[in-house]
């Protein structure tokens, strides 16, 4: 039986799935502080240091954990995914679309490519239904204490995780992720992507994934109808389309995402009928050129026989 062909959707996780960043949920409140503290703190260590915003968020989350003696294990942080709100509908999301997928003749993946920290999108009810979580990410000690970060995810290196998507390189190690791999050897075509995102972080995805014929959409949250950060990016040529976050069946989104997934399930159809044409073209392609080359070759008349039944219909 011939694989599904596969339709990737990326998701963005901050103010994207969730209404606002995942520490905020936990960490920040723990700790006693104001997020607006917390971020200023962080980000004036980026600028005072020349650092990466998201090490300095990284740093400046340990640093005052353990000034707090809290837990830095990554247990604690996997806990801390418990406690992280979805929007509506993102709980039987993944399910509901994987079904209409299937129903076209498409095999959906969901992968995470985030900013955020990876242990939290762990600890999350959803994150049983991501491919891939590709998200910063802390090195544990033996004993599971925090001792280094394992990876950074900013906005702009968060396009290396598409090609790995693509190309079927998903190892965050794996330098073979730059070798060229042609169009029909994707484990992802580009032109089956959908990426979901909320701001100007999502702006260097959103673009490669539109560039490359995909599809990118910008989201926003409902209750508060703040649409300047969508109307920018539509009007910039960043998304293709824009919709509240609302994840449930028959919304906006929902029928946004489910009319890209019949479209790209339609361009998949007729990249199948369009290679079966192929095929019994190269046949009469085969028999038409032994017949210049043999037509004066004694015994020529059984080989092109024989060459010409493999040929559907009649060419003479």
């Amino acid at each position: 039986m011939n694989k599904l062909p596969v339709a990737a959707i990326l998701y963005d996780f901050d103010k994207t799935l969730s209404p606002k960043d995942m520490q905020e949920y936990s960490v920040i409140e723990e700790l006693g502080v104001a997020p607006e503290k917390f971020w200023g703190e962080a980000n004036r260590l980026a600028k005072e240091n020349r650092m990466d915003g998201n090490l300095a968020w990284m740093y400046e989350m340990i640093l005052q954990l353990r000034s707090q003696r809290k837990s830095t294990k990554k247990e604690y942080f996997r806990d801390c995914g418990k406690k992280v709100e979805l929007f509506k509908g993102v709980e039987s999301w993944f399910e509901r679309i994987n079904a209409f997928g299937a129903a076209h003749g498409l095999k959906i993946k969901h992968y995470i490519i985030s900013s955020g920290l990876k242990e939290i999108i762990e600890g999350s009810s959803i994150a049983k239904h991501f491919d891939r979580i590709y998200a910063s990410a802390f090195l544990y000690t033996a004993d599971g204490v925090t001792e280094w970060p394992a990876q950074s995810v900013n906005y702009t290196n968060k396009t290396q995780f598409i090609f790995r998507i693509a190309k079927g390189r998903f190892e965050e190690w794996d330098n073979s992720v730059n070798d060229p791999v042609d169009e029909d050897d994707l484990a992802v075509r580009y032109t089956n992507m959908i990426y979901i995102g909320d701001s100007a972080t999502d702006i260097p995805c959103m673009r490669l994934v539109k560039s490359r014929g995909g599809f990118s959409v910008g989201v926003y949250d409902g209750e508060k109808n703040l649409k300047k950060n969508v109307y920018e990016l539509f009007d910039s040529g960043r998304i293709n389309f824009f919709a509240p976050a609302d994840y449930r069946e028959g919304s906006e989104l929902d029928s946004i995402v489910k009319k890209v997934l019949t479209y790209i399930s339609a361009q998949e159809e007729l990249r199948r009928v369009g290679a079966e044409n192929k095929a019994l073209a190269a046949e009469y392609k085969r028999y038409s050129a032994a017949k210049t080359a043999l037509e004066n070759e004694r015994g020529a008349g059984e080989v092109l026989k024989k060459l010409k039944q493999k040929v559907k219909g009649d060419v003479e």
